[in-house]
């Protein structure tokens, strides 16, 4: 449980044994609240580091959580310094976490995927896993603080380089896209079909 709100996962086993394997990974889901980056690092069965736009480092409890966790700031402007750490993360063989629509959905229904990640996959041969959260914008809302709420993550399939390598950029984001739509999907369904769009 975080601040109030009940999480459940599904198909945790479907997670990768990362800190065994020595080897990277991209997670990449769908962004729905302010509550998804600690959502994730609750879930996830291994240490992740995060990636975040630098604002939200001075954003009360989700700063103090992405700075205490040596989270990756990136400026959108000039995003650099952040990619440069994140490529070396996961050439150490580390978790990484991104939301592949670049940003927060304004509505908390999928937006379409960026193809940001493909460039950090075809660089260091991560696996990709495809992750779906359902009920994280109704447990925190935009504008509002956390709430008590019911959230369910469900993991995907991981997608490995071998596969992936004879994809374009815009295959691979389309793949990603349709798997983690399916998931949201599969983790709605679980909690009843819950979600109401706002805003």
């Amino acid at each position: 449980m975080i601040i109030g709100v009940k999480v459940r996962v599904h198909r945790l086993e479907n997670f990768p044994e990362v800190s065994s394997s020595g080897g990277p990974l991209l997670v990449c889901a769908n962004h729905q609240s302010n509550l998804d980056p600690m959502l994730m690092g609750v879930v996830c069965p291994v240490p992740i580091n995060y990636l975040a736009k630098n604002s939200l480092f001075n954003f009360g409890p989700l700063g103090w959580f992405l700075s205490w966790n040596d989270s990756i700031p990136l400026n959108r402007a000039a995003g650099i310094a952040g990619i440069k750490e994140t490529l070396k993360r996961l050439k150490k063989g580390e978790a990484i976490l991104i939301f592949p629509e670049g940003s927060r959905s304004p509505t908390g229904e999928l937006q379409p995927i960026k193809q940001g990640f493909c460039a950090l996959a075809r660089r260091t041969g991560a696996p990709i896993l495809p992750t779906g959260i359902a009920g994280s914008r109704d447990a925190w809302p935009p504008g509002k603080g956390p709430s008590f709420g019911n959230v369910h993550v469900e993991i995907g399939n991981v997608i490995r380089s071998e596969t992936y390598q004879h994809w374009s950029d815009e295959e691979l984001a389309a793949e990603v896209g349709k798997q983690i739509a399916a998931l949201i999907a599969a983790a709605e369904s679980r909690r009843g079909g819950q979600f109401k769009k706002t805003g």
